[in-house]
């Protein structure tokens, strides 16, 4: 019998635990436990980066010191495990990026949302608000998705109930770009020691399928997985797929 794997799933921007609901429940019926975490300072009010990451931190730093687990990061929390990753690296036997943000040692982390930001036309984001506190001129410091963005470019191929949640469910979030415009962030070190595998959603409306390739690019990795028809709420519309996807991760690429 294969050896169980520990899981620990963490969120994108707005989202919570709650989104691997369905992820949670296949990866225990196939015998591996899962923690599904909430990061920290949803809402508008000021947070910092420890405050954002305390959750995952704590929780890694709570590990015994001869287990690691196959840390799985989705949208913007691809950011937040890669600076778990720089403090953990031997906690961590994989890292899987589900269409998330990828940052790499060379550039600051908030390379990547601004690079999203300036391939993305306003108009396709539809009801999705930005927040400026820092003024019209200064990259948002906060974002909130309304319903309509909700429909078209995250949810569009999932259960019309998955949605419905959401939209009672999702709240407002930091972005947090001045912390993440720091350059020594992340360090072959420590955050390079892991391996990575992204998997690319091909339907993805929000981070579109180029966006996905231009971050493996900047950030190669051990391997890359696709899944066929996938929407941003992968782990949602297709939760068998990636349930697959992710336990083909866990034995084949990542430590024990």
């Amino acid at each position: 019998m294969e050896k169980s794997k520990h899981f620990v799933l963490v969120h994108g921007i707005c989202h919570g635990a709650w989104n691997w609901y369905k992820i949670i429940a296949l990866l225990k019926a196939a015998g591996h436990r899962v923690t599904a975490l909430d990061l920290g300072g949803c809402g508008v009010n000021s947070i910092s980066i420890s405050d954002y990451l305390q959750p995952l931190t704590d929780f890694l730093a709570s590990l015994p010191e001869e287990e690691n687990v196959i840390l799985v990061g989705h949208s913007y929390g691809g950011i937040a495990i890669s600076l778990a990753m720089e403090s953990f690296p031997n906690k961590i036997s994989v890292a899987v990026y589900v269409t998330a943000f990828m940052p790499n040692c060379a550039s600051p982390p908030a390379t990547l949302p601004l690079e999203f930001l300036k391939r993305t036309p306003v108009e396709s984001l539809l009801d999705f608000q930005f927040f400026f506190d820092d003024g019209p001129e200064k990259p948002p410091t906060s974002a909130m998705f309304g319903p309509d963005s909700m429909a078209a470019n995250l949810y569009q191929h999932c259960q019309s109930e998955d949605l419905e949640l959401a939209k009672t469910l999702v709240k407002p979030c930091r972005l947090l770009l001045k912390e993440l415009s720091e350059e020594t962030l992340l360090t072959e070190e420590k955050f390079g020691l892991v391996d990575r595998v992204f998997i690319v959603c091909e339907s993805d409306k929000l981070l579109k399928k180029d966006l996905q390739e231009w971050f493996i690019e900047n950030m190669p990795t051990k391997d890359v997985k696709y899944i066929a028809g996938a929407d941003h709420m992968v782990m949602l519309s297709k939760p068998i797929e990636l349930c697959h996807v992710l336990l083909e991760v866990a034995y084949k690429v990542g430590r024990t």
